[in-house]
C-alpha cells in the first residue's frame, strides 16, 4: 500500500490532466481543431481513465484513513474532487443519451411543420436531413408531449416583434425576418462544441382567435439532440407567453 501512496501525487497531476481534457477537447471541435469523431472517443478513453483513477484514490483513501496517512487522505481527496466534475458530467449526458429518443427535428407542428431555412438558405447541404412526421411525430409526442404550438391574443405583427427581441436575448443569431408571412429564422450554437441548431418560429392567425406560435428546431450534426431542441422550443415559446 505504501507504494500505491507514493503514486499519489502522480495520480494527482494526472487527474488534473484528465479533466482539462474534457472541455479542450469539446472546445477543439467548436474551433475547429479537430472533428467529432476525434473528440468523442477520447472523450470515452478519458472517461475510462477517470474511473480508474478515482478507483485507485478511493482504494488509496480508505487505507489512508484506516492508516492515519493525512498527507495520503489529502491527496485521495484532491484526486476525487478533481475528477468528480468531468465523470458527474460524462455520466448524466450519457443517462440522458439512453433516455432521449433518437431524433434529431422537433416541431410544434408536424401537421405543417415551419420550413427551415427557407428564407435565409443558411442550412448547409452537409447537414442533418430534415426529417418528417412519418420519421419522428410517435416518438416526439411520446418523450415530448408538452411540445406544442402557442396561442396568444395579441397580432402575429405585435408577437413576432417579440419573437426577435426574445431569439436576440436567449443568444440566437437572427438570420432572416419575414413580417408579412410571420417567420423568423435563426441559428443557436451549443456551449461547448459548438454545434449549429436551425430554428425557424412561425407566427399565423389562429382559427381561435389570436395568432399561433409554432417552432421548429433542427440539429445539423448527430443523430439524437439529448432533448437540446424540445428544451430550445420549451424555453423560446416560456418566454414569448411571459
Amino acid at each position: 500500500m505504501q507504494k500505491l501512496f507514493r503514486l499519489l501525487p502522480v495520480l494527482v497531476v494526472v487527474s488534473i490532466i484528465v479533466a482539462w481534457s474534457f472541455p479542450l477537447l469539446a472546445l477543439g471541435v467548436r474551433f475547429d481543431l479537430w472533428g467529432v469523431l476525434v473528440a468523442l472517443p477520447l472523450m470515452a478513453g478519458a472517461a475510462l481513465t477517470a474511473a480508474i483513477i478515482m478507483g485507485l484514490a478511493g482504494v488509496c483513501l480508505l487505507s489512508a484513513i484506516r492508516r492515519q496517512e493525512q498527507a495520503a487522505v489529502h491527496r485521495a481527496i484532491l484526486v476525487v474532487l478533481v475528477l468528480v466534475v468531468p465523470v458527474a458530467t460524462v455520466f448524466h449526458f450519457g443517462l440522458k443519451a439512453s433516455q432521449s429518443p433518437v431524433i434529431y427535428d422537433v416541431s410544434t407542428d408536424w401537421g405543417q411543420p415551419p420550413a427551415i431555412a427557407a428564407i435565409s438558405n443558411v442550412r448547409p447541404d452537409s447537414a442533418n436531413p430534415l426529417q418528417g412526421a412519418a420519421d419522428v411525430k410517435a416518438l416526439q409526442s411520446e418523450h415530448y408531449p408538452d411540445v406544442q404550438g402557442l396561442v396568444l391574443a395579441q397580432s402575429a405583427a405585435s408577437i413576432l416583434q417579440k419573437a426577435v427581441f426574445v431569439a436576440t436575448e436567449l443568444g440566437w443569431r437572427v438570420e432572416a425576418v419575414n413580417e408579412q408571412a410571420g417567420i423568423l429564422e435563426a441559428t443557436d450554437r451549443t456551449f461547448w462544441f459548438g454545434f449549429v441548431d436551425d430554428i425557424t418560429v412561425r407566427i399565423q392567425a389562429s382559427p381561435e382567435g389570436g395568432s399561433r406560435v409554432d417552432v421548429r428546431s433542427v440539429s445539423r450534426v448527430g443523430k439524437s439532440d439529448l432533448g437540446k431542441n424540445a428544451d430550445r422550443i420549451r424555453v423560446f415559446l416560456a418566454a414569448i407567453k411571459s
